[in-house]
Protein backbone atom coordinates (compact mmCIF):
# COMPACT_ATOMS: atom_id res chain seq x y z
CA UNK A 1 0.00 0.00 0.00
CA UNK A 2 1.02 3.41 -0.29
CA UNK A 3 2.84 5.24 2.40
CA UNK A 4 -0.18 7.75 2.81
CA UNK A 5 -2.32 4.73 3.20
CA UNK A 6 -0.63 3.44 6.28
CA UNK A 7 -0.58 7.06 7.80
CA UNK A 8 -4.51 7.91 7.36
CA UNK A 9 -5.05 4.57 9.05
CA UNK A 10 -2.31 5.24 12.02
CA UNK A 11 -4.22 8.90 12.43
CA UNK A 12 -7.76 7.72 12.07
CA UNK A 13 -8.56 4.13 13.12
CA UNK A 14 -9.92 4.93 16.60
CA UNK A 15 -12.19 7.15 15.15
CA UNK A 16 -13.08 6.65 11.86
CA UNK A 17 -16.74 5.01 11.33
CA UNK A 18 -15.64 2.07 8.91
CA UNK A 19 -13.26 1.05 11.23
CA UNK A 20 -15.16 1.30 14.70
CA UNK A 21 -18.05 -0.27 13.53
CA UNK A 22 -16.47 -3.07 11.48
CA UNK A 23 -14.70 -4.00 14.24
CA UNK A 24 -18.02 -4.55 16.34
CA UNK A 25 -19.47 -6.64 13.80
CA UNK A 26 -16.58 -8.66 13.28
CA UNK A 27 -16.42 -9.80 17.35
CA UNK A 28 -20.22 -10.27 16.94
CA UNK A 29 -19.94 -12.35 13.96
CA UNK A 30 -16.65 -14.15 15.72
CA UNK A 31 -18.97 -14.52 18.52
CA UNK A 32 -21.87 -16.44 17.10
CA UNK A 33 -19.59 -18.50 14.52
CA UNK A 34 -16.46 -18.83 15.57
CA UNK A 35 -16.78 -21.93 18.01
CA UNK A 36 -13.25 -21.08 19.21
CA UNK A 37 -11.70 -22.91 21.75
CA UNK A 38 -10.94 -21.24 25.56
CA UNK A 39 -7.24 -20.04 25.23
CA UNK A 40 -7.46 -19.83 21.01
CA UNK A 41 -4.36 -18.86 19.72
CA UNK A 42 -4.87 -16.71 16.46
CA UNK A 43 -2.48 -14.92 14.01
CA UNK A 44 -3.90 -11.79 12.25
CA UNK A 45 -1.88 -11.40 8.86
CA UNK A 46 -1.63 -8.12 7.54
CA UNK A 47 -2.74 -6.09 10.66
CA UNK A 48 -1.64 -2.81 9.18
CA UNK A 49 -1.46 -0.82 12.57
CA UNK A 50 -3.08 -3.04 14.92
CA UNK A 51 -6.19 -1.57 15.32
CA UNK A 52 -7.92 -4.88 15.14
CA UNK A 53 -5.60 -6.69 17.67
CA UNK A 54 -7.72 -5.78 20.96
CA UNK A 55 -11.21 -7.06 19.57
CA UNK A 56 -9.63 -10.19 18.72
CA UNK A 57 -7.62 -10.73 22.03
CA UNK A 58 -10.90 -11.03 23.39
CA UNK A 59 -11.09 -14.54 21.72
CA UNK A 60 -7.56 -15.61 22.50
CA UNK A 61 -3.72 -15.22 22.74
CA UNK A 62 -2.44 -12.90 19.70
CA UNK A 63 -0.10 -13.15 17.04
CA UNK A 64 0.03 -11.41 14.34
CA UNK A 65 2.24 -10.34 10.71
CA UNK A 66 2.23 -7.33 9.09
CA UNK A 67 5.36 -6.14 6.48
CA UNK A 68 5.20 -2.69 6.28
CA UNK A 69 7.61 -1.66 9.14
CA UNK A 70 6.32 1.41 10.17
CA UNK A 71 3.05 0.34 10.53
CA UNK A 72 4.40 -3.17 12.19
CA UNK A 73 6.23 -0.88 15.09
CA UNK A 74 2.56 0.52 15.55
CA UNK A 75 0.97 -2.87 15.87
CA UNK A 76 3.72 -3.90 18.30
CA UNK A 77 3.52 -0.86 20.60
CA UNK A 78 -0.49 -1.99 20.85
CA UNK A 79 0.15 -6.24 20.82
CA UNK A 80 2.67 -5.66 23.54
CA UNK A 81 5.40 -7.74 21.73
CA UNK A 82 7.05 -7.99 17.90
CA UNK A 83 5.05 -8.17 15.32
CA UNK A 84 6.49 -10.79 12.84
CA UNK A 85 7.45 -9.61 8.99
CA UNK A 86 6.65 -12.85 6.80
CA UNK A 87 4.69 -12.01 3.38
CA UNK A 88 2.02 -14.16 2.08
CA UNK A 89 2.23 -16.55 0.64
CA UNK A 90 5.23 -17.98 2.29
CA UNK A 91 4.66 -17.26 5.60
CA UNK A 92 8.18 -18.17 6.25
CA UNK A 93 8.80 -19.20 9.67
CA UNK A 94 5.45 -19.65 10.87
CA UNK A 95 4.58 -23.33 11.95
CA UNK A 96 2.56 -25.95 10.30
CA UNK A 97 -0.63 -26.75 12.68
CA UNK A 98 -0.31 -23.57 15.16
CA UNK A 99 -3.69 -21.18 15.12
CA UNK A 100 -6.77 -21.58 15.93
CA UNK A 101 -8.00 -19.12 14.01
CA UNK A 102 -5.82 -16.96 11.09
CA UNK A 103 -7.59 -13.43 10.46
CA UNK A 104 -7.31 -12.19 7.03
CA UNK A 105 -8.81 -9.05 7.05
CA UNK A 106 -8.77 -6.49 3.62
CA UNK A 107 -5.65 -8.73 2.85
CA UNK A 108 -5.69 -11.67 -0.01
CA UNK A 109 -6.73 -8.70 -2.51
CA UNK A 110 -3.48 -7.69 -2.02
CA UNK A 111 -1.85 -10.71 -3.00
CA UNK A 112 -0.83 -11.78 -6.71
CA UNK A 113 -1.90 -15.64 -6.23
CA UNK A 114 -4.76 -15.41 -3.50
CA UNK A 115 -5.04 -19.48 -4.14
CA UNK A 116 -1.31 -19.72 -3.05
CA UNK A 117 -1.98 -17.42 0.33
CA UNK A 118 -5.06 -19.40 1.18
CA UNK A 119 -3.32 -22.48 0.97
CA UNK A 120 -0.39 -21.12 3.03
CA UNK A 121 -2.86 -20.15 5.97
CA UNK A 122 -4.72 -23.10 5.93
CA UNK A 123 -1.33 -24.84 6.33
CA UNK A 124 -0.52 -23.25 9.73
CA UNK A 125 -4.26 -24.17 11.05
CA UNK A 126 -4.88 -26.97 14.05
CA UNK A 127 -6.92 -29.22 13.18
CA UNK A 128 -10.48 -27.64 13.25
CA UNK A 129 -9.20 -24.33 12.55
CA UNK A 130 -10.66 -21.45 10.77
CA UNK A 131 -10.10 -18.44 8.45
CA UNK A 132 -11.48 -15.24 9.21
CA UNK A 133 -11.65 -13.56 5.59
CA UNK A 134 -12.86 -9.90 4.22
CA UNK A 135 -12.48 -8.99 0.56
CA UNK A 136 -13.61 -5.67 -0.69
CA UNK A 137 -16.91 -6.64 -3.34
CA UNK A 138 -17.00 -6.04 -6.98
CA UNK A 139 -14.61 -5.21 -9.54
CA UNK A 140 -16.75 -2.72 -10.75
CA UNK A 141 -16.45 -0.74 -8.07
CA UNK A 142 -12.44 -0.06 -9.02
CA UNK A 143 -11.08 3.36 -7.85
CA UNK A 144 -8.56 5.53 -6.72
CA UNK A 145 -8.72 3.78 -3.41
CA UNK A 146 -7.84 0.05 -4.70
CA UNK A 147 -4.75 1.98 -6.55
CA UNK A 148 -3.53 3.30 -3.48
CA UNK A 149 -3.83 0.57 -1.59
CA UNK A 150 -2.33 -1.75 -4.07
CA UNK A 151 -5.49 -3.95 -4.43
CA UNK A 152 -5.14 -7.14 -7.39
CA UNK A 153 -8.55 -7.26 -7.40
CA UNK A 154 -11.67 -7.34 -6.15
CA UNK A 155 -14.17 -10.21 -5.71
CA UNK A 156 -17.77 -11.78 -6.46
CA UNK A 157 -18.89 -14.04 -4.26
CA UNK A 158 -18.53 -16.00 -6.93
CA UNK A 159 -14.94 -15.76 -7.90
CA UNK A 160 -13.91 -15.86 -3.50
CA UNK A 161 -15.55 -19.04 -3.45
CA UNK A 162 -13.54 -20.21 -6.68
CA UNK A 163 -10.32 -19.29 -4.94
CA UNK A 164 -11.55 -21.15 -1.59
CA UNK A 165 -12.08 -24.36 -3.71
CA UNK A 166 -8.92 -24.15 -5.45
CA UNK A 167 -7.29 -24.01 -2.29
CA UNK A 168 -8.76 -26.87 -0.77
CA UNK A 169 -11.04 -24.94 1.52
CA UNK A 170 -15.02 -25.18 2.63
CA UNK A 171 -16.77 -22.47 4.24
CA UNK A 172 -19.60 -21.21 5.68
CA UNK A 173 -21.50 -17.91 6.38
CA UNK A 174 -20.26 -16.16 3.56
CA UNK A 175 -22.11 -12.87 3.18
CA UNK A 176 -22.30 -9.22 1.90
CA UNK A 177 -21.79 -6.58 4.46
CA UNK A 178 -21.40 -3.28 4.89
CA UNK A 179 -24.84 -3.25 2.61
CA UNK A 180 -26.74 -0.73 4.24
CA UNK A 181 -24.81 2.62 3.47
CA UNK A 182 -23.63 0.98 -0.50
CA UNK A 183 -25.94 2.67 -2.46
CA UNK A 184 -24.43 5.88 -1.02
CA UNK A 185 -21.02 4.52 -1.84
CA UNK A 186 -22.19 3.52 -5.36
CA UNK A 187 -23.57 6.87 -5.79
CA UNK A 188 -20.20 8.14 -4.28
CA UNK A 189 -18.12 6.65 -6.60
CA UNK A 190 -20.08 7.34 -9.90
CA UNK A 191 -20.28 10.89 -9.08
CA UNK A 192 -16.83 10.80 -8.66
CA UNK A 193 -15.59 9.55 -11.90
CA UNK A 194 -18.41 11.39 -13.58
CA UNK A 195 -16.67 14.63 -12.46
CA UNK A 196 -13.46 13.38 -12.71
CA UNK A 197 -12.81 13.63 -8.78
CA UNK A 198 -11.72 9.93 -8.09
CA UNK A 199 -10.31 10.77 -4.81
CA UNK A 200 -8.30 8.06 -3.00
CA UNK A 201 -8.63 9.89 0.31
CA UNK A 202 -10.53 8.19 3.42
CA UNK A 203 -10.18 10.37 5.74
CA UNK A 204 -13.21 10.93 8.29
CA UNK A 205 -15.98 12.81 7.23
CA UNK A 206 -17.26 15.44 9.66
CA UNK A 207 -18.31 14.53 13.10
CA UNK A 208 -22.19 14.05 12.75
CA UNK A 209 -21.89 12.15 9.31
CA UNK A 210 -19.10 10.44 11.14
CA UNK A 211 -21.14 8.58 14.14
CA UNK A 212 -24.55 8.58 11.55
CA UNK A 213 -22.30 6.31 9.07
CA UNK A 214 -21.14 4.50 12.13
CA UNK A 215 -24.65 3.83 13.26
CA UNK A 216 -25.95 2.81 10.13
CA UNK A 217 -23.07 0.11 9.55
CA UNK A 218 -22.76 -0.77 13.11
CA UNK A 219 -26.37 -1.95 12.61
CA UNK A 220 -25.67 -4.47 10.52
CA UNK A 221 -23.90 -6.58 13.66
CA UNK A 222 -27.40 -7.26 14.35
CA UNK A 223 -27.94 -9.03 11.06
CA UNK A 224 -24.86 -10.44 9.69
CA UNK A 225 -25.34 -14.08 9.29
CA UNK A 226 -28.84 -14.10 10.45
CA UNK A 227 -30.64 -12.46 7.89
CA UNK A 228 -29.73 -12.94 4.15
CA UNK A 229 -27.85 -9.10 3.07
CA UNK A 230 -28.47 -7.22 -0.03
CA UNK A 231 -25.17 -7.03 -2.28
CA UNK A 232 -22.19 -4.95 -0.21
CA UNK A 233 -19.17 -3.32 -0.21
CA UNK A 234 -17.37 -6.26 1.27
CA UNK A 235 -17.58 -9.94 1.78
CA UNK A 236 -16.99 -12.12 4.77
CA UNK A 237 -16.79 -15.88 5.26
CA UNK A 238 -14.93 -17.99 7.34
CA UNK A 239 -13.16 -20.91 5.61
CA UNK A 240 -11.83 -24.21 6.88
CA UNK A 241 -9.75 -26.69 5.05
CA UNK A 242 -11.63 -29.60 3.54
CA UNK A 243 -12.28 -32.85 5.47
Amino acid sequence: MDRIVYERMAAHDTTHWWYRARREILSDYLTRYGALPDGARILEIGCGTGHNLPMLAQFGEIDAIEIDETAAAKASERLGKQVGSSPLPELTGVADGSYDLVAVLDVVEHVEDDVAALKAIARVLKPGGKILITVPAHQWMWSAHDVVNHHKRRYSKGTLIASLQKAGLGWRKLRWFNSLLFPVAVAARFVGKLTGKDDSDDSPPPKPLNAAFEAVFGLERHLLGRLPMPPGLSIIVLAEPKK
